[in-house]
């Protein structure tokens, strides 16, 4: 039985969960969930417990400092929660973690004995993959359910994938068969320049999530931030002109491909986001977004820390295995 002293009855609840490490490419998901919990001031009511799915030779605690007194800080999952104002209110149960090393399937069921708990109502679980998708265009986004009802009620694509799949991918199947309504988002990172952060795969993923829940989400300085993220990307690009011109390839084979996609229902969808943040203002659940102390700082080193690297061969394995 799972203690829950001290978390009050939700409304509608929604879990929204991002785990760092194959699903996590440019730490676009995870990043995502850790700006729901600034913004909205999450409160942790919950860890898992480290020992139990945790390789510590691979997942290293962190030894801090506090007060002068030395504390360790071990490698987990934790579930926090935040309530989100305005006309509908309705709470989120955040999940944020490192994918574990061991007993995948305990895991995934400690999250739904938390969910079932809670009367979560939807479980959403966010991941990122390398793809071959240039950095100056939108960043696609797909939606994925095991369940027919919901593909369609959602307007999600029914998932076919097949091969190695990451906890983002056992979680959904858990999910589906306790009769958990679950949902993937995923966002495609450009392969070649895939060191973290990546604000707007991050920032696209919050737009998505936005539209599926129908919840308004602060976004901060996170627009800038992506703004100036593919600005960077573009001058580091430019100097090297075998990678602007495998830019180049990218950006005419996406837009060949994405000509049919310009469809009213994607212009209703902009211009809906619009009309939200327009009438909202600046703020959400009643919290100010000063956009203090974000994860999405700009590297003013003039390091090449994002320097995007030689374009592949033509025939070689450009990216990691990535499900739908």
């Amino acid at each position: 039985m799972i203690e829950l002293e001290g978390v009050p009855e939700l409304i509608d609840p929604v879990m929204v969960a991002a785990f760092e490490g194959w699903n996590d490419a440019g730490d676009a998901a995870s990043t995502a969930v850790a700006h729901l919990e600034r913004e909205w001031k999450g409160e942790v009511f919950a860890a898992l417990d480290a020992e139990d799915y945790y390789d510590f030779q691979v997942n290293r605690p962190t030894v801090f400092m506090d007060n002068g007194v030395r504390k360790i800080t071990w490698p987990t999952t934790r579930l926090s929660v935040v309530r989100v104002g305005g006309d509908k209110p309705r709470d989120l149960v955040l999940v944020r973690g490192i994918e574990p090393s061991m007993r995948w399937r305990s895991f995934c069921n400690e999250l739904l004995g938390f969910a079932h708990e809670l009367g979560v109502e939807l479980v959403v679980v966010l991941g990122a993959l390398l793809g071959d998708t240039p950095h100056t265009r939108p960043v696609p986004i797909s939606g994925t359910t095991s369940d027919p009802d919901l593909a369609r009620r959602m307007g999600l694509e029914e998932t076919k994938y097949e091969g190695p799949t990451g906890i983002v991918g056992v979680l959904q199947e858990a999910c589906t068969h306790a009769g958990v309504p679950a949902v993937s988002l995923w966002a495609a990172v450009p392969h070649y320049v895939s060191q973290p952060p990546n604000p707007k795969a991050t920032l696209a993923l919050l737009n998505r999530l936005e539209d599926l829940i129908d919840v308004r989400i602060p976004l901060g300085e996170l627009p800038e931030d992506a703004r100036a993220w593919q600005v960077g990307v573009d001058q580091l690009a430019a100097e090297d002109s075998e990678v602007a011109e495998y830019v180049q390839t990218l950006e005419e084979a996406r837009d060949t491909a994405e000509l049919p996609e310009a469809s009213g229902e994607a212009i209703a969808r902009e211009f809906e986001r619009y009309l939200r943040r327009r009438d909202g203002g600046g703020t959400a659940g009643g919290h100010a977004t000063d956009g203090e102390g974000s994860p999405y700082r700009r590297d003013s080193s003039g390091g090449d820390r994002n320097r995007p690297p030689k374009p592949p061969k033509p025939g070689t394995d450009d990216g990691d295995a990535s499900e739908d």
